[in-house]
């Protein structure tokens, strides 16, 4: 099996399934860039945690976490399979590379920062998959660390996928309007993209302090750090989408190495 990838989406709202946009028609076509993977690490943003955890549950339950929504989103599922065999290698793979507190859950399941992407890329449910906790206390630096301690992993076919948003401010979204585009979203997602190109890792380990309206793009860290997993575990990135949702709400994607 050839190398498996290292990618990261933007995952959006929990309706983009029903969401007539570009986004959604590029995770549909996404798995056919791919040879099918082994299995998928997934780091969403919606796991959080004071250190690296790596789901071993062997059917996932589709985890429902958020509220308000349409009822027929509350009866969609992600019924793929569980890796927790490959779930326990990720976790001791991270206590050798120096992250000593990773250990393992047994009991998580996949929130909507995994299967709503999962539920378009790979909808037959049939690759089996594990997430991996985020620490939103920690910096971009850390994440990238923990992405180059499991790029090995994919050496065997296990896919590393960061879910997050290349943009993310809840109070700017403007929900009924898709295409036209906030100047401060716009400004912070070019930059990002060419750092990304240019593999500016520096300048984007310290995208706080360097990049446009960095504070305004993101509130809080939590939705761009799974992008710092993928990038360590890959290395050199590409652009493989670029759109937005709700007037400021970036849905950019990236493959790494």
């Amino acid at each position: 099996m050839a190398k498996a990838p290292a990618f990261f989406v933007s995952h959006g709202s929990p309706t983009l399934p029903f969401e007539n946009v570009a986004a959604r028609d590029f995770l549909r076509g996404l798995a056919s860039g791919f040879e099918k993977p082994k299995a998928i690490l997934i780091a969403s943003a919606h796991w959080e945690s004071d250190e690296p955890l790596a789901s071993t549950a062997k059917q996932p339950e589709t985890i429902h976490d958020f509220y308000g929504f349409p009822p027929e989103l509350y009866k969609l599922t992600y019924p793929a399979p569980g890796a927790p065999e490959i779930a326990e290698r990720a976790a001791q793979t991270l206590r050798d590379a120096g992250f000593a507190a990773a250990a393992t859950d047994p009991g998580r399941g996949l929130d909507h920062g995994a299967w709503v992407p999962l539920s378009m890329i790979y909808d037959d449910a049939d690759v089996p998959v594990f997430q991996l906790s985020i620490q939103p206390d920690r910096d971009p630096a850390h994440h990238h660390k923990v992405g180059q301690a499991l790029a090995s992993l994919r050496d065997d076919g296990i896919a590393i996928v960061g879910s997050g948003s290349a943009t993310h401010n809840l109070r700017a979204l403007a929900w009924n309007r898709h295409n036209a585009v906030a100047d401060w979203a716009k400004a912070f997602d070019d930059w990002f993209a060419e750092k990304i190109a240019a593999n500016d890792i520096d300048a984007l380990l310290d995208y706080r302090a360097r990049a446009p309206n960095a504070a305004m793009a993101h509130p809080t860290d939590e939705h761009l750090l799974p992008i710092y997993v993928a990038m360590g575990a890959g290395g050199q990135g590409r652009q493989l989408h670029h759109s937005f949702t709700h007037g400021s709400l970036s849905m950019a994607a990236y493959q790494f190495g």
